[in-house]
Protein backbone atom coordinates (compact mmCIF):
# COMPACT_ATOMS: atom_id res chain seq x y z
CA UNK A 1 0.00 0.00 0.00
CA UNK A 2 0.82 3.60 -0.71
CA UNK A 3 1.25 5.56 2.08
CA UNK A 4 -0.56 9.05 2.21
CA UNK A 5 0.17 11.88 4.73
CA UNK A 6 -2.65 14.07 4.87
CA UNK A 7 -4.13 17.62 7.30
CA UNK A 8 -7.35 17.86 9.47
CA UNK A 9 -8.81 21.31 10.24
CA UNK A 10 -11.93 22.54 12.02
CA UNK A 11 -11.84 25.74 10.82
CA UNK A 12 -11.57 27.13 14.71
CA UNK A 13 -12.34 31.13 15.43
CA UNK A 14 -10.21 31.62 17.84
CA UNK A 15 -8.41 35.03 18.79
CA UNK A 16 -4.61 35.47 17.49
CA UNK A 17 -2.74 35.72 20.49
CA UNK A 18 -0.37 37.67 19.39
CA UNK A 19 -2.37 40.64 18.02
CA UNK A 20 -5.87 39.45 20.58
CA UNK A 21 -7.89 39.59 17.45
CA UNK A 22 -10.39 37.12 16.12
CA UNK A 23 -10.77 36.20 12.77
CA UNK A 24 -14.49 36.49 11.31
CA UNK A 25 -16.16 33.48 9.91
CA UNK A 26 -15.79 34.51 6.73
CA UNK A 27 -12.17 35.13 7.30
CA UNK A 28 -11.18 31.78 8.72
CA UNK A 29 -13.36 30.23 5.87
CA UNK A 30 -11.48 31.43 3.34
CA UNK A 31 -8.06 30.83 5.22
CA UNK A 32 -9.43 27.13 5.29
CA UNK A 33 -9.68 26.62 1.62
CA UNK A 34 -6.51 28.71 0.97
CA UNK A 35 -5.21 25.47 3.45
CA UNK A 36 -6.76 23.09 1.44
CA UNK A 37 -5.11 24.60 -2.05
CA UNK A 38 -1.60 24.84 -0.57
CA UNK A 39 -1.85 21.31 0.79
CA UNK A 40 -2.74 19.72 -2.90
CA UNK A 41 -0.06 22.71 -4.34
CA UNK A 42 2.55 20.67 -2.29
CA UNK A 43 1.80 17.56 -2.97
CA UNK A 44 -0.16 16.05 0.15
CA UNK A 45 -2.83 13.53 -0.15
CA UNK A 46 -6.06 14.33 1.93
CA UNK A 47 -7.34 17.23 3.29
CA UNK A 48 -9.74 17.02 6.27
CA UNK A 49 -12.84 19.11 7.25
CA UNK A 50 -14.00 18.06 11.02
CA UNK A 51 -18.00 18.60 12.22
CA UNK A 52 -18.97 20.94 14.92
CA UNK A 53 -22.68 22.60 15.70
CA UNK A 54 -20.95 25.72 17.53
CA UNK A 55 -19.91 29.90 16.81
CA UNK A 56 -16.41 28.91 17.60
CA UNK A 57 -15.96 26.51 14.97
CA UNK A 58 -16.73 27.51 10.84
CA UNK A 59 -17.14 23.78 9.76
CA UNK A 60 -20.97 22.51 10.40
CA UNK A 61 -21.20 21.36 7.04
CA UNK A 62 -18.00 19.74 5.77
CA UNK A 63 -19.10 18.89 2.57
CA UNK A 64 -19.99 22.38 2.08
CA UNK A 65 -16.33 23.12 2.78
CA UNK A 66 -14.90 19.82 0.93
CA UNK A 67 -17.08 21.26 -2.51
CA UNK A 68 -15.58 24.36 -2.39
CA UNK A 69 -11.72 22.75 -1.66
CA UNK A 70 -12.59 20.48 -4.53
CA UNK A 71 -13.32 23.73 -6.78
CA UNK A 72 -9.43 24.71 -6.02
CA UNK A 73 -7.63 21.60 -6.29
CA UNK A 74 -6.97 18.81 -8.88
CA UNK A 75 -5.42 15.68 -6.76
CA UNK A 76 -6.08 15.94 -3.10
CA UNK A 77 -8.15 13.77 -1.33
CA UNK A 78 -11.25 15.11 0.26
CA UNK A 79 -13.00 13.77 3.55
CA UNK A 80 -15.41 14.15 6.85
CA UNK A 81 -12.91 14.44 9.99
CA UNK A 82 -15.36 13.11 11.13
CA UNK A 83 -19.07 13.17 10.10
CA UNK A 84 -20.82 12.47 13.23
CA UNK A 85 -23.01 9.86 11.87
CA UNK A 86 -24.92 9.16 15.47
CA UNK A 87 -26.87 12.54 14.54
CA UNK A 88 -27.54 12.59 10.64
CA UNK A 89 -29.22 11.20 8.32
CA UNK A 90 -27.12 8.50 6.16
CA UNK A 91 -29.19 9.42 3.64
CA UNK A 92 -28.69 13.03 3.47
CA UNK A 93 -24.58 11.98 4.20
CA UNK A 94 -24.56 9.64 1.11
CA UNK A 95 -25.97 12.27 -1.15
CA UNK A 96 -23.94 14.94 0.16
CA UNK A 97 -20.82 13.18 -0.71
CA UNK A 98 -22.11 11.03 -3.42
CA UNK A 99 -22.90 15.18 -4.63
CA UNK A 100 -18.71 15.94 -3.60
CA UNK A 101 -17.45 12.89 -5.68
CA UNK A 102 -19.07 13.72 -8.66
CA UNK A 103 -17.70 17.41 -8.24
CA UNK A 104 -14.33 16.15 -7.20
CA UNK A 105 -13.80 13.46 -9.93
CA UNK A 106 -14.06 10.92 -7.39
CA UNK A 107 -12.02 12.40 -4.90
CA UNK A 108 -14.79 12.08 -1.88
CA UNK A 109 -14.38 10.25 1.60
CA UNK A 110 -16.02 10.06 4.47
CA UNK A 111 -14.67 9.13 8.12
CA UNK A 112 -17.72 8.48 9.84
CA UNK A 113 -17.79 8.34 13.57
CA UNK A 114 -19.69 8.93 16.98
CA UNK A 115 -18.29 12.24 17.89
CA UNK A 116 -16.32 13.16 20.70
CA UNK A 117 -17.90 16.97 20.70
CA UNK A 118 -21.26 16.19 21.62
CA UNK A 119 -23.30 19.59 20.59
CA UNK A 120 -24.98 18.10 17.74
CA UNK A 121 -27.52 15.70 19.76
CA UNK A 122 -29.72 17.86 21.04
CA UNK A 123 -29.57 20.52 18.16
CA UNK A 124 -30.75 17.51 15.50
CA UNK A 125 -33.13 15.99 18.51
CA UNK A 126 -31.17 12.95 19.64
CA UNK A 127 -30.51 11.67 23.06
CA UNK A 128 -26.41 11.50 23.59
CA UNK A 129 -27.34 8.27 25.70
CA UNK A 130 -27.92 6.64 22.27
CA UNK A 131 -24.84 7.77 20.74
CA UNK A 132 -23.74 4.54 20.42
CA UNK A 133 -26.19 2.85 19.42
CA UNK A 134 -27.76 5.14 16.43
CA UNK A 135 -24.25 5.13 15.00
CA UNK A 136 -24.28 1.47 14.58
CA UNK A 137 -27.67 1.18 13.08
CA UNK A 138 -26.97 4.36 10.67
CA UNK A 139 -23.34 3.21 9.32
CA UNK A 140 -26.07 -0.21 8.83
CA UNK A 141 -27.86 1.88 6.65
CA UNK A 142 -25.24 3.90 5.29
CA UNK A 143 -23.26 0.61 4.04
CA UNK A 144 -26.52 -0.69 2.52
CA UNK A 145 -27.30 2.74 0.29
CA UNK A 146 -23.36 2.29 -0.95
CA UNK A 147 -23.94 -1.50 -1.48
CA UNK A 148 -26.45 -1.00 -4.11
CA UNK A 149 -29.53 1.21 -5.46
CA UNK A 150 -32.47 0.87 -5.59
CA UNK A 151 -32.21 0.17 -1.28
CA UNK A 152 -34.90 -1.74 1.43
CA UNK A 153 -33.91 -1.18 4.83
CA UNK A 154 -35.80 -1.31 7.95
CA UNK A 155 -34.56 -0.08 11.48
CA UNK A 156 -35.61 1.12 14.46
CA UNK A 157 -34.01 4.90 14.40
CA UNK A 158 -35.82 6.11 11.16
CA UNK A 159 -38.73 4.86 8.74
CA UNK A 160 -38.02 2.12 6.89
CA UNK A 161 -36.87 2.20 2.97
CA UNK A 162 -38.42 0.20 0.38
CA UNK A 163 -37.16 0.31 -3.15
CA UNK A 164 -35.81 3.71 -2.36
CA UNK A 165 -33.98 5.52 -4.96
CA UNK A 166 -30.87 7.25 -3.52
CA UNK A 167 -28.92 9.66 -5.66
CA UNK A 168 -26.76 10.50 -7.22
CA UNK A 169 -24.03 7.80 -6.97
CA UNK A 170 -20.50 8.43 -7.14
CA UNK A 171 -17.96 8.08 -9.34
CA UNK A 172 -16.82 5.09 -7.72
CA UNK A 173 -17.27 3.02 -4.84
CA UNK A 174 -17.16 5.88 -2.26
CA UNK A 175 -14.75 5.13 0.73
CA UNK A 176 -15.78 4.76 4.12
CA UNK A 177 -13.80 4.92 6.92
CA UNK A 178 -14.85 4.75 10.95
CA UNK A 179 -13.22 6.93 13.12
CA UNK A 180 -12.33 4.95 16.36
CA UNK A 181 -11.18 6.53 19.90
CA UNK A 182 -9.61 3.48 21.20
CA UNK A 183 -12.55 1.52 22.46
CA UNK A 184 -11.52 -2.22 21.97
CA UNK A 185 -15.59 -2.69 21.42
CA UNK A 186 -15.65 -0.41 17.95
CA UNK A 187 -12.04 -1.63 17.10
CA UNK A 188 -13.83 -5.17 17.03
CA UNK A 189 -16.81 -4.26 14.80
CA UNK A 190 -15.29 -2.33 12.39
CA UNK A 191 -13.31 -5.54 11.44
CA UNK A 192 -15.71 -7.49 11.42
CA UNK A 193 -17.17 -5.16 8.49
CA UNK A 194 -14.25 -5.07 6.92
CA UNK A 195 -13.89 -0.95 7.12
CA UNK A 196 -10.65 1.17 7.25
CA UNK A 197 -9.72 2.23 10.79
CA UNK A 198 -8.68 5.96 11.40
CA UNK A 199 -7.80 6.03 14.97
CA UNK A 200 -8.09 9.30 16.88
CA UNK A 201 -4.79 9.64 19.02
CA UNK A 202 -5.33 12.82 20.95
CA UNK A 203 -3.12 12.42 23.77
CA UNK A 204 -1.14 9.56 25.63
CA UNK A 205 1.53 6.79 24.60
CA UNK A 206 1.47 6.06 20.68
CA UNK A 207 1.56 2.76 21.92
CA UNK A 208 -2.33 2.85 23.29
CA UNK A 209 -3.91 1.36 20.24
CA UNK A 210 -1.68 -1.94 20.28
CA UNK A 211 -4.73 -3.69 21.63
CA UNK A 212 -7.56 -2.36 19.72
CA UNK A 213 -5.48 -2.24 16.23
CA UNK A 214 -5.17 -6.30 17.07
CA UNK A 215 -8.47 -6.92 17.78
CA UNK A 216 -9.28 -4.86 14.52
CA UNK A 217 -6.99 -7.10 12.43
CA UNK A 218 -7.92 -10.43 14.19
CA UNK A 219 -11.77 -9.47 13.77
CA UNK A 220 -11.45 -8.65 10.36
CA UNK A 221 -9.63 -12.19 9.37
CA UNK A 222 -12.25 -14.26 11.89
CA UNK A 223 -14.78 -12.33 9.34
CA UNK A 224 -13.21 -13.83 5.99
CA UNK A 225 -11.61 -10.10 5.70
CA UNK A 226 -8.09 -9.92 4.21
CA UNK A 227 -6.99 -7.97 7.40
CA UNK A 228 -3.39 -7.37 6.08
CA UNK A 229 -5.30 -5.55 3.06
CA UNK A 230 -7.29 -3.13 5.32
CA UNK A 231 -6.13 0.27 5.60
CA UNK A 232 -4.88 2.04 9.41
CA UNK A 233 -4.73 5.78 9.73
CA UNK A 234 -3.52 7.71 12.95
CA UNK A 235 -5.14 11.07 13.28
CA UNK A 236 -3.01 13.40 15.78
CA UNK A 237 -2.44 16.97 16.89
CA UNK A 238 1.22 17.97 15.12
CA UNK A 239 3.02 20.98 13.78
CA UNK A 240 6.23 21.17 12.01
CA UNK A 241 8.95 23.52 11.90
CA UNK A 242 12.54 24.25 11.19
CA UNK A 243 13.58 23.15 14.41
CA UNK A 244 12.21 21.20 17.10
CA UNK A 245 12.25 24.08 19.92
CA UNK A 246 10.51 26.33 17.80
CA UNK A 247 7.65 23.80 16.28
CA UNK A 248 6.68 23.39 20.01
CA UNK A 249 7.18 27.03 21.34
CA UNK A 250 4.77 27.76 18.39
CA UNK A 251 2.46 25.17 18.76
CA UNK A 252 2.31 25.49 22.14
CA UNK A 253 0.40 28.10 22.94
CA UNK A 254 -2.21 27.75 21.28
CA UNK A 255 -2.62 23.90 21.62
CA UNK A 256 -2.93 25.11 24.99
CA UNK A 257 -6.07 27.25 24.16
CA UNK A 258 -7.73 24.51 22.01
CA UNK A 259 -7.48 21.81 25.00
CA UNK A 260 -8.69 24.45 27.04
CA UNK A 261 -11.66 26.25 25.41
CA UNK A 262 -12.65 24.37 22.08
CA UNK A 263 -12.09 20.72 22.91
CA UNK A 264 -15.07 20.25 24.87
CA UNK A 265 -15.33 16.60 25.13
CA UNK A 266 -18.51 15.61 26.80
CA UNK A 267 -18.36 19.17 27.49
CA UNK A 268 -14.95 19.32 29.41
CA UNK A 269 -11.50 21.32 28.63
CA UNK A 270 -8.76 20.54 30.26
CA UNK A 271 -5.40 22.86 30.77
CA UNK A 272 -2.10 21.48 29.74
CA UNK A 273 1.33 22.62 31.53
CA UNK A 274 3.95 23.00 29.41
CA UNK A 275 6.14 19.93 30.49
CA UNK A 276 2.80 18.02 29.85
CA UNK A 277 3.31 19.06 26.19
CA UNK A 278 7.01 18.39 26.32
CA UNK A 279 6.31 14.53 27.27
CA UNK A 280 3.80 14.52 24.87
CA UNK A 281 6.21 16.07 22.18
CA UNK A 282 8.57 13.14 22.91
CA UNK A 283 9.23 9.92 20.60
CA UNK A 284 7.05 7.43 22.64
CA UNK A 285 3.98 9.86 22.78
CA UNK A 286 1.35 10.67 20.34
CA UNK A 287 1.57 14.36 18.96
CA UNK A 288 3.56 14.76 15.76
CA UNK A 289 5.77 17.86 16.54
CA UNK A 290 8.90 18.78 15.67
CA UNK A 291 11.34 19.45 12.69
CA UNK A 292 10.73 17.51 9.43
CA UNK A 293 13.02 14.80 10.83
CA UNK A 294 11.19 14.32 14.04
CA UNK A 295 7.99 14.17 12.11
CA UNK A 296 9.44 11.82 10.09
CA UNK A 297 10.97 9.31 12.57
CA UNK A 298 7.61 9.42 14.77
CA UNK A 299 5.37 8.42 11.58
CA UNK A 300 7.99 5.40 11.00
CA UNK A 301 6.89 4.75 14.52
CA UNK A 302 3.38 4.92 13.66
CA UNK A 303 4.15 2.37 11.03
CA UNK A 304 6.10 0.62 12.76
CA UNK A 305 3.50 0.04 15.59
CA UNK A 306 0.27 -0.66 13.99
CA UNK A 307 1.28 -0.66 9.84
CA UNK A 308 -0.21 2.58 8.99
CA UNK A 309 -0.88 3.53 5.52
CA UNK A 310 -2.27 7.07 6.43
CA UNK A 311 -1.77 9.73 8.64
CA UNK A 312 -3.54 12.87 8.76
CA UNK A 313 -2.39 16.09 11.02
CA UNK A 314 -4.47 18.16 13.04
CA UNK A 315 -2.27 21.33 12.34
CA UNK A 316 -3.96 24.75 13.52
CA UNK A 317 -5.93 23.43 16.96
CA UNK A 318 -6.50 26.42 18.86
CA UNK A 319 -6.53 29.30 15.97
CA UNK A 320 -2.73 29.22 14.91
CA UNK A 321 -2.08 32.16 12.64
CA UNK A 322 -2.42 31.37 8.87
CA UNK A 323 1.07 32.24 7.99
CA UNK A 324 2.48 29.51 10.61
CA UNK A 325 -0.03 27.32 9.17
CA UNK A 326 0.68 27.49 6.02
CA UNK A 327 4.56 26.95 6.77
CA UNK A 328 3.78 23.94 8.40
CA UNK A 329 1.94 22.61 5.53
CA UNK A 330 4.45 23.55 3.35
CA UNK A 331 6.70 21.41 5.44
CA UNK A 332 5.26 18.53 5.54
CA UNK A 333 4.34 17.89 1.69
CA UNK A 334 7.58 19.12 0.66
CA UNK A 335 10.11 17.69 3.77
CA UNK A 336 7.86 14.98 5.81
CA UNK A 337 5.92 13.01 3.20
CA UNK A 338 8.10 12.16 0.15
CA UNK A 339 10.36 10.86 2.75
CA UNK A 340 7.81 8.84 5.13
CA UNK A 341 6.52 7.45 1.28
CA UNK A 342 9.75 5.98 0.26
CA UNK A 343 11.14 4.90 3.51
CA UNK A 344 7.93 2.83 3.59
CA UNK A 345 8.13 1.65 0.38
CA UNK A 346 11.47 0.79 0.57
CA UNK A 347 10.65 -1.63 3.63
CA UNK A 348 7.83 -2.95 1.57
CA UNK A 349 9.44 -4.12 -1.50
CA UNK A 350 12.16 -5.77 1.16
CA UNK A 351 9.84 -7.46 2.85
CA UNK A 352 8.09 -8.82 -0.55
Amino acid sequence: MTFELGILTFGEVSPDLSTGQTPSPAERMKQTLEQARLADEVGLDVFAAGEHHRSDFVSSEPHMVLAAAAAMTKNIRLTSGVTVLSSEDPVRVFEHFATLDLISGGRAEIIAGRGSYTESFPLFGYDVADYADLFREKLDLLLAIRAGNPVTWRGTVRPPLVDADIAPRPVGDLPIWVGVGGTPASAVRTGQLGLPIALALLLGPITQFERPVDLYRRAAAQAGHDADQLRVSVNAHGFVGATSQGARDTMYPYFRVGMRENNHQRGAGFDIPRPAFDAQSTARAGLLVGSPQEVIDKLMAYHELYGISRAIIQTGFGGLPQKEHLQTIELLGTQVAPVVRREILGRSQSAA
